[in-house]
């Protein structure tokens, strides 16, 4: 079994209005959850990675475990380049077989930014690779991708437009409002806006920066045409809570086999939600 561009099944999602959930993984055991909560509830799935969990992990085995959850649950999904910035590193990972990127030339001028990502989508397709990239930035912190609340822009509907037409883009991120990592207070999304990119847009829209965001917010989003939703940090917290909770109980516990069983079964709730939000179960 294969991995996927992320193309299709956004484009799907697009045609059907809900959302592919997108969440980050970093070991097996996080695959093991997010492919088979995916199966178990037939929704399509993006799993991504950053450049910071790539080398933690490996790619060679990032890519090869995730081959073989396709393999077993012939199922297969997207493994996908999350905020990735660096052309060559991009490039090694498409010709090692990833077929779904995130190219952030975000923190680039505009017109920079453009010839950055163009040149990344003309080598990618050339491998049927998928390629999404941000205009206007996101606040907030995921992995090593820090981004101070004064540097953070919305996306401009008109400017959204020139950027889709001149790069030549798969989907697009953008930014009305979310942010990675925790909310300090009570997210705030710019729907009009939204609407007002999607009236100007044509290809699947991107979320970043889902965790923590109402899940009638989320929802409304999708109707105005967000199409991935991506989810992060929820997952982590949920993973890491219930494994230090698991430790106060059993403080002489040494068996990963046995610990990590509470804190898979926390995130696989999260999963579960997240993908019922999205509105994807059932749309394998």
């Amino acid at each position: 079994m294969y991995l996927i561009s992320s193309q299709e099944m956004l484009k799907k999602a697009q045609r059907e209005q809900y959302a592919v959930p997108a969440f980050n993984i970093h070991n097996l055991e996080t695959i093991q959850v997010v492919v088979d909560t995916a199966k178990e509830l037939g929704s399509p799935v993006i799993l991504a990675a950053t450049p910071a969990t790539y080398s933690y992990a490996g790619t060679p085995y990032l890519i090869s475990i995730c081959k073989q959850a396709a393999e077993i649950h012939h199922f297969p999904f997207a493994l996908h380049l999350d905020h990735h910035e660096n052309l060559s590193d991009i490039k090694s990972k498409i010709e090692a077989g990833i077929r779904s990127i995130m190219i952030d030339a975000s923190h680039y001028p505009f017109e920079e930014n453009i010839d950055i990502v163009r040149e990344m989508v003309v080598f990618s397709h050339k491998y049927n690779a998928s390629v999404e990239a941000e205009l206007g930035r996101l606040g907030g912190q995921e992995d090593d991708l820090i981004v101070d609340d004064k540097q953070s822009a919305f996306t401009d509907p008109d400017a959204a437009k020139e950027y889709v037409e001149r790069t030549g883009i798969d989907s697009l991120a953008v930014a009305i409002g979310s942010a990675h990592g925790l909310y300090k207070g009570e997210p705030k999304l710019d729907f009009q806006r939204l609407a007002k990119i999607r009236d100007k847009v044509d290809i699947p829209l991107v979320l970043h920066g889902a965790s923590g965001i109402p899940a009638e917010m989320v929802k409304k989003s999708i109707s105005l045409g967000i199409c991935k939703v991506n989810v992060a940090t929820e997952l982590k917290i949920a993973f890491s809570d219930a494994l230090k909770q698991d430790f106060n109980i059993h403080p002489d516990a040494n068996d990963p086999r046995h610990y990590m069983q509470p804190a898979k079964a926390a995130m696989k709730k999260i999963v579960e939600e997240k993908i019922r939000i999205c509105g994807s179960a059932g749309k394998l």
